[in-house]
């Protein structure tokens, strides 16, 4: 590796860094400023935190590093490198950023006085933070984890198993919350699946993946066995030499498509990749449309 090749790394490597830690810090203060105010348990770990803080002695920030901590031992169990430096550096910033606004502000109270209003704010907010994280190909892990132990043992597509665990995160609020605070929980686990679909995509679409890569076999290989999902290959013949490569081509869900990149980016750095956007799926032989569910 030449010197020029490992500045560009570093350069890489500290945006990355500095893209997830600006990325982190929205989400946290989401989090502090307008979730922990609202009492509201919205599909996240923090929000289970929230609500286990009632029942343990310990700070909504401490409870999440550990729930955090033991989620990515499972998923380093469970699924081994697939959870990289990435995700452990999220989950980890998360909580401690969470910390340092506890002791700072230590007697923090509603800016809005309305926990309507917080759970709205909260939605748009950590939102765009994620949205910064999914385009890093990175993510705050949690209930991410979650839904890929859903995905791989009962075989759940990862954007049902990542509204299942929120929900049932919204639904567990019930032990210790009023009617009105678990039912603005579901409503805004609810919303904030379609806002995060705004800000990540724009509208609620699939993405038609292309892949030109010299490790063919290993990603069709991840994208039928470990990913459950479907690909088809073409010949593509190149303008310039002539010469013959084979496209391998899978439409797939947003979280699926962050999975399949990521594992690109390890797999094969030097892979040509093209995506385009799709709203409709359209089976001649059957006769069928299968439109694009707008929960996903």
């Amino acid at each position: 590796m030449t010197q020029a090749d490992r500045s560009l790394k570093l350069r890489l490597i500290f945006k990355d860094i500095f893209l997830m830690t600006v990325a982190t810090f929205i989400v946290a203060s989401a989090v502090f400023f307008f979730l922990y105010p609202s009492h509201a348990s919205i599909s996240s770990i923090v929000g289970l935190a929230i609500i286990l803080s009632n029942f343990i002695n310990l700070s909504i920030a401490q409870i999440t590093m550990i729930l955090n901590v033991f989620l990515l031992i499972i998923g380093f169990i469970l699924f081994g490198k697939e959870f990289g430096a990435k995700t452990i550096y999220t989950s980890v910033l998360l909580p401690v950023i969470l910390g340092i606004f506890e002791k700072v502000f230590p007697n923090y109270k509603s800016i809005t006085g309305d926990s309507i209003l917080d759970v709205t704010a909260y939605i748009l907010i950590v939102s765009f933070g994620a949205a910064i994280l999914f385009n890093d190909n990175a993510s705050s892990g949690g209930l991410d984890i979650v839904a890929k132990i859903l995905n791989k043992y009962l075989h759940i597509e990862l954007g049902r198993a990542m509204s299942f665990a929120g929900i049932c995160v919204a639904l567990s609020s019930i032990f210790v919350s009023n009617p009105k605070i678990v039912v603005l929980s579901l409503i805004g686990t609810y919303f904030n699946g379609i806002v995060l679909d705004y800000f990540i995509f724009g509208h609620n679409i699939k993405r038609r993946v292309c892949i030109i890569s010299e490790k063919e076999e290993e990603i069709k290989d991840f994208i039928i066995n470990e990913m459950k999902c479907g690909a088809t290959i073409y010949k593509a013949i190149g303008a310039y030499n002539n010469e013959s490569r084979n496209e391998l081509i899978s439409i797939l869900t947003k979280n699926d498509y962050r999975t399949l990149i990521n594992f690109i980016a390890k797999t094969d750095p030097n892979a040509f990749v093209t995506v385009y956007t799709v709203s409709e799926v359209y089976d001649t032989h059957r006769h069928q449309r299968f439109d694009i569910p707008k929960n996903k």
